[in-house]
């Protein structure tokens, strides 16, 4: 059951009527290319962005992607067991989830995860249906969804201003003239 009065706590989100965008990453290289572009909009520091698809439909591979764009380098790893891992960049720090092993949303209260989601900072949340009712709303939806040939059809869906400005402002994602 969604908590409204904790997500207003949490984070106050303007209200807007999504913006849905749909892509297809054919290759690697494309949600590489993609990552770099939206790793470019100033935006993003303070967003919150839900990775939504089935296991190994490439939501860490982006997330690695924008992380390296942003700068990270060393080994980037996937947050299935520790639930979160943080990274410290000159101007922001990025957290990045994967609530996959939640069995009760209630997990993420007793995790301590409110503290992070009020503060300041660049959101990645994976399987971010298993802490259902207790995020605050995304400012971007990016469902994955494997297709037989292996490539990606992407669905992006804004929630918020800054969510549609980073739609807008990411180049990939004009339509063309």
């Amino acid at each position: 059951m969604r908590n409204p009065e904790l997500a207003i706590k949490v984070r106050a989100v303007d209200r807007h009527t999504p913006i849905v965008k749909s892509l297809r990453w054919p290759t690697e290289s494309a949600t590489q290319e993609f990552a770099r572009q939206l790793a470019q909009h100033p935006s993003l520091q303070g967003a919150v962005v839900t990775l939504r698809g089935d296991l190994g439909a490439g939501k860490t591979t982006l997330v690695r992607h924008l992380l390296r764009t942003l700068g990270v380098s060393g080994r980037i790893k996937s947050p299935t067991f520790a639930l979160v891992e943080t990274y410290e960049l000159p101007n922001f720090t990025v957290w990045h989830f994967d609530f996959y092993r939640f069995s009760d949303p209630r997990e993420w209260e007793e995790a301590g995860f409110r503290d992070i989601f009020c503060g300041p900072g660049l959101k990645f949340v994976e399987w971010p249906e298993k802490a259902c009712g207790m995020l605050p709303q995304a400012d971007l939806d990016i469902d994955l969804v494997t297709e037989l040939d292996e490539s990606r059809a992407v669905r992006l869906t804004s929630y918020s201003a800054l969510g549609v400005a980073l739609l807008v402002g990411t180049p990939l994602l004009q339509e063309p003239p």
